[in-house]
């Protein structure tokens, strides 16, 4: 058992013994996905417990210290904290009633323990995780070669920031999205954030998509090009971001 699926197991030991909590949920690699636990995850979980009672599992840390010393830790949500335990497991959990549960959307989660009582859907979300309005090759190609555009136009205004996010960033996940219709799905594929595990997935030529902050003409160049070879492109957005690129040349 690796380090992290460990010491879910000694908090979910610690939180058994607190009449408060209803259970612990697993979330991540350390939910149904432990397969791909390894010297890099992090532990992600949940803990539900009774109304009145998320304010001790918020604002007090004696219950995850139990486990081992704590060296840092940051108050990154309203319901949840980042903590840091001295042997280098850093830990992500957010604190829900039941009742609260029932309206966030998650998946992949597992039950560590839970109380008796507790529901038997609790490792259920009761709301969906939101999907892609279009997943479809126009969409995706489309919603590319916009972000190119617009993004030459901010690298043109000198908004070199602004514009690697939509260059090297949006345009890339609509590429990571257009791969996944035509080669399907990929195991264990993060439904909230497209860059997980891509590299394992698909052979895109990254390195040239996302060539970093003072690249974002040649990685519009290629990108463009890569689409080219691939898609029939609409000649009124292709041809303006040629010429986009061209005039950044000068």
């Amino acid at each position: 058992m690796t380090t992290v699926l460990r010491r879910l197991d000694e908090i979910a030991g610690t939180l058994a013994s607190r009449p408060d909590v209803v259970g612990l949920l697993g979330l991540g690699s350390c939910g149904t996905q432990r397969g791909r636990v390894d010297e890099h995850s992090d532990l992600d979980f949940f803990v539900v417990v009774d109304e009145g009672a998320k304010w001790r599992y918020l604002d007090r840390t004696d219950w995850l210290e139990a486990a081992g010393p704590i060296t840092y830790r940051f108050d990154h949500d309203r319901n949840g904290r980042k903590a840091l335990y001295a042997d280098g497991v850093f830990v992500e959990y957010l604190v829900f009633t039941a009742a609260e549960l029932r309206t966030v959307p998650f998946s992949g989660a597992r039950v560590v323990w839970r109380r008796d009582d507790a529901p038997k859907d609790l490792a259920e979300s009761g709301r969906s995780i939101p999907r892609e309005p279009f997943h479809t090759e126009e969409f995706h190609l489309n919603n590319a070669l916009t972000s190119l555009y617009v993004g030459l136009h901010r690298e043109l205004r000198g908004e070199r920031l602004a514009a690697s996010r939509l260059i090297q960033g949006s345009a890339v996940d609509d590429v990571i999205a257009l791969s996944r219709l035509d080669g399907g799905d990929f195991p264990y594929r993060d439904p909230f954030d497209p860059a997980r595990r891509v590299e394992r997935a698909f052979r895109l030529p990254l390195a040239a998509m996302v060539p970093g902050y003072d690249g974002n003409v040649p990685a519009a160049r290629f990108t463009l090009d890569w689409l080219s070879k691939r898609y029939a492109l609409p000649a009124g957005i292709g041809d303006a971001i040629r010429e986009l690129i061209r005039s950044a040349d000068v």
